[in-house]
């Protein structure tokens, strides 16, 4: 059992950063991953990582502003967000992919563990 540990959510006003943390019991995972779900949203895609070599993936709505990195002497993935929009508003979850899946890192269904949530708010 991964046990996932995510912090650095908060209060922002639009145009800011923050990072986000989350640190793993162990690195059993081949990949780690972020989503976000906004009220009355379905989870979306963030970003994710491979422990070993140096594939990320990003979605969309993110791409250019937000930046996947990880420590693996600390078992821990950051997800630093710059330029932040009122609708980045969610509640930002870590995830890790104990073995790969046949759906895409994208799809919530190819993480087998998750964290329980960071609240990160955009005011305009």
């Amino acid at each position: 059992q991964v046990q996932l540990v995510e912090s650095g959510g908060g209060l922002v006003q639009a145009g800011g950063s923050l990072r986000l943390s989350c640190a793993a019991s162990e690195r059993t995972s081949t990949a780690m991953g972020w989503f976000r779900q906004a009220p009355g949203k379905e989870r979306e895609f963030v970003a994710a990582i491979r422990w070993l070599g140096a594939w990320t993936d990003y979605g969309d709505s993110v791409k250019g502003r937000f930046t996947i990195s990880r420590d693996n002497a600390k078992s821990t993935v950051y997800l630093q967000m710059n330029s932040l929009k009122p609708e980045d508003t969610a509640v930002y979850y870590c995830a890790a992919q104990l073995h790969p899946t046949s759906v895409s890192y994208s799809d919530p269904r190819s993480m087998h563990y998750w964290g329980q949530g960071t609240q990160v708010t955009v005011s305009s």
